[in-house]
């Protein structure tokens, strides 16, 4: 497996979580299933395998746009903080 996306909806909070190797090739679907969430946007990152850095400074825009990213290892939220400056 490379990528999937499950979606859940509760309200007007929408809940992405991410499966597998997330690539800059997958920006463009997780972009598009981000803009029809609600008002608020979780993204569970329990299940992601691997990223590129692409992928790690998305993620940082969305935190900062008001994502909120959920079971983010350590690793990668350092990564996430290295990439931000």
């Amino acid at each position: 497996m490379t990528f999937k996306i499950e979606r859940i909806n509760s309200g007007q909070v929408t809940a992405l979580r991410l499966i597998g190797r997330l690539k800059c090739e997958s920006l463009g679907e997780l972009k598009q299933q981000m803009e029809h969430g609600g008002s608020q946007v979780v993204l569970d990152l329990s299940e992601v395998d691997l990223v590129d850095v692409e992928v790690v400074r998305f993620l940082g825009i969305c935190e900062a746009e008001g994502a909120t990213l959920l079971n983010c290892s350590p690793y990668l939220r350092n990564w996430i903080g290295k990439e931000r400056g």
